[in-house]
């Protein structure tokens, strides 16, 4: 199953491997430059150590994240999500995420800093919370005609439904959840 922790571990022991530094070096060499913006960074790996645009990004957000003292645990990040006027829709995540890992003992879930995803060997479904009227479930699903209730999309997720309230995940959100997972 790909999973998005190990492809990036194995792209940072890649750089380290290629550069003969360590994502801690690389941080004390960024860090004695006083760079800290995304972007400086990335000008700076490329330019001045002849990094590709790809892997300068990925160790410019190594470094700042070891900067920021390692990554917040998933429940700060949660929480952020679901926090003041959004609140009342945590229920709501709680109860996608629960019909989701029903559905298999193969399902990941990966809190985001702007969603959660549902995982299992690829990308099935994503929880977001895009205001405080609704959670927004994007799907993937092949060959699934949309519904005036299941929006089409283009991008990640082929299909999106609102959920307002824990009584909006009924047996057809439920299915469509099943039938994403049966196709991931």
């Amino acid at each position: 199953m790909p999973d998005p922790a190990a492809a990036l571990a194995s792209q940072l022991r890649n750089i380290e491997q290629g550069t003969g530094r360590s994502t801690v070096q690389w941080a004390a060499l960024i860090n004695a430059t006083g760079l800290a913006k995304h972007g400086q960074i990335v000008s700076f790996l490329k330019s001045e150590h002849g990094l590709t645009h790809g892997n300068a990004n990925t160790l410019a957000h190594a470094v700042r994240e070891h900067q920021a003292g390692g990554p917040p645990p998933e429940s700060d990040l949660l929480d952020a999500q679901y926090q003041g006027a959004k609140s009342a829709l945590r229920p709501v995540y709680d109860e996608v995420v629960a019909v989701a890992r029903a559905l298999g003992d193969d399902v990941t879930v990966t809190v985001q800093k702007t969603g959660v995803s549902l995982r299992r060997h690829k990308q099935f479904a994503l929880v977001q919370a895009p205001s405080s009227r609704h959670v927004q479930l994007g799907l993937n699903l092949k060959d699934t005609p949309a519904t005036p209730r299941l929006q089409a999309l283009s991008g990640m997720c082929s299909h999106r439904v609102h959920l307002t309230d824990v009584d909006d995940i009924d047996d057809e959100v439920a299915g469509w959840l099943r039938l994403a997972y049966g196709q991931a």
